[in-house]
């Protein structure tokens, strides 16, 4: 799709992370946006930096995790603008369990913001699209809904129905005009590690690496082989170019991650060794953790 002053771009989650830097990296193109999230006051700031590099932008507030919200969000948007050319569900928040310790209030929250709002936002703007036989619905999962990681399951189970959205989606969409595509980053230098539901799993990871390398090298085997963290910006810039050339059904951001979801679907215990040292690793700091803190405890 070629990325003209006349093309609409719609991006949930827009208030920080992948998000944000999306916003900025297609106002740079000069495309008319509409950002959503929850927190207007970051909304607005991005909108700001959007209008300063080119573009013309419009702020709807929204959670998503609402179905009314969601349908107002899509309706705001063809009213203001007449159209939506992409959509970009970024939208997602993690979580800090095990799987006996998470609540079911919890499992309903990470499944709402990773998982159900993608029907929430994408079924209002499917009619108009498949009306133009043109539009491009891009979901943002993880590596997370491609194999497991511990003590977030809520997250790698929504993140895997992410997935599984999009595999279907495509199937509906066969000759329509409409494209539809999952992105898998791994680690991204934002704040999702710091503000996830239960306490901030980044640290808990970081934790878990430290304790890795210790046990790789008391067993004389290799490290987990964990992707290098891209920051925001380089992700947004790999979003552009899926605009532009939308040849792919799944897209990994980050180097070799393609190459292990292939393993997984392979040989998952295969997968599982070589990333042994780094879940035996997080399982210690979480213990480590629970000993300190107490087990219901949020604070890591």
């Amino acid at each position: 799709m070629e990325l003209t002053p006349e093309t609409v771009v719609l991006i949930t989650g827009a208030s920080s992370g992948i998000g944000a830097a999306a916003a900025r990296r297609f106002a740079q193109e000069g495309v008319r946006l509409a950002i959503a999230a929850r927190r207007r006051e970051s909304l607005e700031a991005i909108a700001a930096d959007a209008q300063r590099l080119g573009s013309t932008v419009l702020v709807v507030p929204t959670d998503v995790t609402d179905p009314e919200q969601a349908r107002r969000l899509v309706q705001t948007t063809l009213e203001h603008f007449g159209q939506i050319d992409v959509l970009i569900n970024n939208a997602g928040r993690g979580n800090l369990a095990s799987v006996e310790g998470t609540t079911p209030e919890q499992l309903w929250s990470i499944f709402a913001v990773n998982a159900f709002s993608l029907w929430y936002v994408a079924a209002p703007a499917l009619p108009h699209m498949k009306a133009r036989r043109q539009g491009h619905i891009i979901v943002i999962a993880s590596v997370a809904g491609k194999w497991g990681y511990p003590y977030c399951s809520a997250y790698v189970a929504a993140k895997h129905a992410a997935v599984g959205f999009v595999a279907a989606l495509r199937t509906e969409l066969l000759e329509t005009g409409v494209e539809a595509t999952v992105l898998c980053p791994a680690a991204v230098d934002t704040e999702w590690g710091l503000v996830t539901e239960g306490g901030p799993l980044g640290v808990l990871f970081q934790e878990g690496i430290r304790h890795s390398k210790e046990i790789a090298r008391s067993r004389e085997i290799p490290l987990a082989p964990l992707p290098k963290v891209l920051s925001a910006e380089a992700v947004a810039e790999q979003l552009v170019e899926l605009v532009r050339h939308p040849d792919r059904a799944d897209v990994f951001t980050h180097p070799g991650t393609a190459e292990l979801a292939i393993l997984v679907a392979q040989d998952r215990r295969a997968f599982e060794g070589k990333m042994m040292p780094f879940y035996l690793g997080v399982r210690q700091a979480y213990e480590d953790w629970r000993a300190h803190v107490g087990k219901d405890s949020s604070v890591l």
